[in-house]
């Protein structure tokens, strides 16, 4: 309990986008903090509205964690699949209950329809196409290729797992590069996420909307930058989370867990310190 609430508090580059506070980082820490809301209650209680209700304000944050779904399904498939869906009722009457499938939707469907509805009286579209209509939006070199194509996927890739601070000889000797930080620099225990279970269907269906969420940023023209660490990957955090404690679980609990957890505070204590307190950071 304690290192979960160290990790997620202090370990990853949510410390740093909570601490700053613009409307980006807003937007991502709402999106995080309803899907981890939603992973808990699809783990415990497993009410299927409650679930629906969940996934859909992470929508209205961010509308690509949709793809969340199929995680939360599957669950509801796990829980209810054999169950039958009548319910005994005073009187010795079988009445039908609504499946919770159709719970769930039922439980997002307010927040898909007042995202709609929204888009609706801006663009007169229900879809949410704002970022396509700023005015010369495409002029900018990072769009050359358009607004979504396979070809950024590669700068992505190159920003999660390889990008480097930036090292100088003289004071401050090092600091974060605006571009961004990989994924193993700011949390190194997602270590512990290659030790979660792969052959067991929950670790899959993690894995899975995980990397359908990150496919669909990884599609945009720009990697997040100006930023600490890979912010788009705040989308699916929870997902990464939830694999870190399984592969914890799998392994058992060991010393190097905590050093890799210290590592990662101390990495993401220096970013909001350097950034924010002495402006310490260059592309």
């Amino acid at each position: 309990m304690v290192f979960g609430g160290i990790l997620g508090g202090f370990g990853t580059i949510m410390w740093y986008e909570a601490a700053t506070g613009s409307v980006w980082y807003l937007g991502q820490i709402t999106c995080a903090f309803f899907l981890l809301l939603g992973i808990l209650e699809s783990l415990t209680q497993k009410r299927p509205h409650i679930m629906g209700a969940f996934l859909g304000a992470a929508y209205l944050s961010r509308i690509h964690t949709i793809l969340a779904a199929p995680f939360f399904l599957y669950i509801l498939y796990q829980s209810f699949s054999r169950e039958k869906i009548f319910s005994l009722v005073k009187g010795g009457q079988w009445a039908p209950v609504l499946p919770p499938f159709i719970l769930f939707v039922l439980g997002a469907l307010p927040f898909l329809l007042f995202n709609a509805l929204y888009n609706y009286a801006r663009w007169g579209s229900p879809l949410d196409k704002g970022y396509f209509l700023i005015p010369g939006i495409y002029d900018e070199p990072w769009f050359s290729k358009g607004m979504l194509n396979i070809e950024y996927i590669p700068d992505h890739l190159s920003l999660l797992f390889l990008k480097l601070p930036k090292i100088f000889s003289h004071a401050p000797y090092i600091m974060p590069s605006w571009f961004g930080l990989a994924i193993w620099i700011t949390t190194p225990v997602f270590i512990a996420t290659l030790f979660a279970p792969i052959k067991k269907r929950l670790v899959q269906v993690s894995w899975f909307v995980s990397f359908l969420i990150f496919l669909v940023v990884a599609l945009r023209g720009g990697t997040g930058w100006t930023q600490f660490g890979y912010r788009y990957a705040v989308d699916f955090y929870p997902f990464l989370l939830l694999l870190t404690f399984l592969g914890i679980k799998r392994t058992g609990f060991k010393k190097i867990y905590w050093i890799l957890l210290l590592i990662g505070v101390t990495v993401n204590l220096w970013g909001v310190i350097w950034i924010n307190k002495f402006g310490w950071v260059e592309f």
